[in-house]
């Protein structure tokens, strides 16, 4: 399975990349919502975006816009991962096409957890 981990922060991407290759994902990195797009463009297939809301050039919320206006990439699933915590926040990622939410900071196990209810991985032991 491939993973497209999308944030501005390069420490938060290799965290979420680390864990996701110890469980058998291949991981693709892009720094902002407009990088991530150019990314999906050159048609390697992502199973699951990890997306963070608030990034420069084109933010979590416009790119999860974007990729469910886009039908070549409905089957991407889509995660939002960000320090939103307000519940219309959550409502508005939700109603735009995310498909589960993470709230900053989390767990390894929190990840994970959010995965398996996607139906894509196993929660940790």
């Amino acid at each position: 399975m491939r993973a497209l981990v999308i944030d501005d922060s390069q420490a938060i991407r290799m965290l979420i990349a680390n864990i996701l290759k110890r469980v058998g994902f291949e991981v693709l990195e892009a720094a902002n919502g407009r990088e991530a797009l150019a990314r999906l463009a050159t048609g390697a297939p992502v199973d699951i975006a990890f997306v963070d809301w608030n990034m420069p050039e084109l933010d979590g919320l416009a790119f999860v816009r974007a990729v469910r206006a886009e039908p070549r990439w409905a089957g991407t699933r889509l995660m939002m991962v960000t320090t939103e915590t307000d519940t219309a926040q959550v409502v508005r990622a939700l109603k735009a096409g995310a498909d589960e939410y993470l709230m900053k900071p989390f767990t390894k196990d929190a990840l994970l957890e959010k995965l398996a209810l996607l139906g894509i991985a196993p929660p940790a032991p």
